[in-house]
């Protein structure tokens, strides 16, 4: 079947995006270490890439890079999960390895399976985890493997997709026949556009890093599979649900984008969805929720001076096209120096020193995944590094964070400012909310990078304002202040008090008569009471208000939101 052939809920588009996003690339070496028990701190395991699932029983896991599994009942308290594949990997994985991406450069299986991802097949009636195993050169291949339990063990099926093939050795993976299937039922100057493998040479075109695998299982029953890292962009292809494997009726077209230069659409590996060009972003992860699909992307190197960071897009399908709130598409159209700290794509997290000094620094914060929980709340699971928690010869030292998601009124996903502790947010008076907070706005223009400036500040780390939001609708911030406004012809004047610098309402309030890029569309059911509109600076941004503890401190009240393509928290003082 060619894509989009038959109606699909997954529709496919050929309304094919462009972007900007680099950086050179510069994979990192974590430490393997033999005690697998000793990496599962009670309350922050020691796992990178976490990929988190909830368990028919309603407990939790967590699958991450070499194998590193742990298991909970509350998301807050975590024990080793071990199985088949932590023991032993080599007794499933080893013959695939040595196929493909095993080389005299790159000999260890151990060190090379990474970020794992897992979902429940209900066609197979089977978890279904899909695992990357790394190799030399983006020699790369991701695998499927099976249990009957989430907890294992684990059985190998066989490989997905592939990547770092030349025109050598391509008869080595199944790009050969994917390929040569879709030239036979192709024109003759198709057919011979398909078979030139010379698109799959460039990192800039179609050269790929098969990694970093995300199932996506649809309300129709449909599977994809995103996958890819940096180089060649993020990608999509159907799986057939009956074997969890590629399904190989579907046909993609090879479509080029606008400049020629880059595929969009590819035989072999499906719809591009995000990045490309050579520029960062990987770790793609996909969620629905309220009729928007949100893909959320790892800008940056994951190092702790690498600026790594989770940018937001969304559409209204999974194969895109995605955007961030000022329209800007997730795929690159061409090399954009330093995306990290450039302004496409909502930026989520950022470095934040609070005044108590509550909370480890986190920096380069990334490769999430998103739990939807029974119940219908939503939690973000990344893992991050510290501002302080190195050493000069290894700054590899990183934990597992769970914060809550929120849905704002206007349609986004933003995150709580809270570690999750075992109590989610609560619902707030629309009486209560007035007060003073620290406010911190997750800027896109910078990031952590071990240095500080002339002040003494730390380059990339945000120090929260004071503002106060009265019951009157205004925001004032800091204290009164001397300010001429007439050129130095009149002496200067004292305000009365705090200066006004924006105005807040209740979205309730805000909606009538305010333009789309203010109050933005309903997305589902009525926004809560507790919803607000904040103009701080002459920017918008649609905050969420609720109770929750955060850090040592009891319940407070915390605001987070979006706006401006950037995220913003607030923190209600004392």
């Amino acid at each position: 079947m060619r894509l989009g052939s038959a109606p699909l809920t997954c529709t496919h588009t050929t309304d094919h995006p462009t972007i900007h996003t680099p950086v050179p690339h510069k994979e990192i070496t974590m430490p393997l270490h033999n005690n697998h028990a000793s990496l599962i701190n009670n309350t922050a395991p020691h796992i990178h890439d976490p990929a988190i699932v909830q368990d028919h029983d309603g407990s939790y896991a967590v699958f991450g890079t070499h194998r590193m599994f742990a298991h909970s009942d509350d998301l807050v308290h975590w024990s080793p999960l071990t199985n088949n594949l932590t023991r032993n990997p080599e007794a499933e994985l080893g013959a695939i390895w040595e196929q493909w991406p095993a080389s005299p450069t790159n000999p260890d299986l151990r060190g090379n399976t990474w970020a794992p991802d897992v979902i429940w097949n209900p066609t197979m009636h089977r978890w279904c985890m899909y695992l990357s195993l790394n190799g030399d050169d983006l020699r790369s291949v991701i695998v499927l493997l099976v249990a009957e339990e989430l907890t294992g063990d684990w059985t190998y099926v066989g490989p997905v997709v592939y990547s770092g093939f030349t025109g050598q050795d391509i008869a080595r993976t199944d790009a050969n026949d994917v390929l040569r299937e879709a030239a036979a039922t192709s024109s003759p100057m198709d057919a011979a556009r398909i078979l030139d493998v010379a698109r799959y040479m460039s990192r800039k075109d179609t050269r790929i890093n098969a990694i970093d695998a995300a199932p996506v299982l649809c309300e129709d029953g449909t599977m994809w599979l995103a996958f890819g890292s940096w180089f060649a962009g993020i990608w999509m292809l159907r799986l057939d649900p009956a074997t969890g494997l590629r399904d190989r009726s579907i046909r993609y077209p090879l479509i080029r984008d606008t400049t020629g230069n880059a595929s969009v659409s590819d035989p072999y590996y499906g719809v591009k969805i995000a990045g490309g060009y050579w520029n960062s972003g990987e770790g793609a992860y996909l969620v629905q929720r309220d009729g928007w699909w949100f893909l959320m992307l790892s800008y940056g190197w994951l190092g702790r001076t690498g600026g790594y960071q989770i940018r937001e897009f969304r559409a209204r399908s999974p194969l895109g096209p995605f955007v961030d709130m000022h329209g800007n598409p997730a795929i690159a159209l061409g090399e954009t120096p330093h995306n990290e700290t450039g302004r496409t794509g909502v930026r989520m997290l950022s470095s934040v020193h609070w005044h108590d000094g509550s909370d480890a620094i986190e920096v380069s914060q990334g490769h999430n995944s998103v739990l939807q929980r029974n119940d219908g709340r939503m939690f973000l699971v990344y893992h991050t590094r510290f501002a302080d928690r190195f050493h000069p010869d290894d700054d590899e030292d990183f934990d597992m964070r769970v914060r809550e998601l929120v849905m704002t009124d206007n349609g986004w996903l933003a995150v709580s400012p809270a570690l999750y502790r075992g109590e989610p947010m609560q619902p707030v008076d629309m009486a209560d909310i007035p007060g003073d907070y620290d406010i911190i706005i997750h800027d896109p223009t910078t990031c952590f990078t071990g240095d500080t400036d002339d002040t003494g500040r730390r380059e990339g780390v945000g120090i929260p304002q004071a503002i106060t939001l009265q019951a009157d609708g205004r925001i004032i911030c800091g204290e009164s202040v001397a300010f001429s406004d007439t050129n130095g012809l009149t002496a200067p004047r004292m305000t009365d008090g705090a200066p006004t610098c924006g105005s807040w309402r209740f979205a309730a309030r805000a909606r009538p008569g305010l333009p789309e890029d203010d109050a933005g569309p309903v997305i589902g059911a009525a926004h809560a009471a507790s919803d607000i509109v904040m103009h701080l600076n002459g920017m918008p941004y649609h905050m969420r208000a609720g109770a929750q503890p955060h850090d040592a401190a009891p319940a407070r009240i915390l605001l987070t939101g979006v706006g401006c393509n950037q995220a913003v928290w607030g923190v209600r003082r004392g």
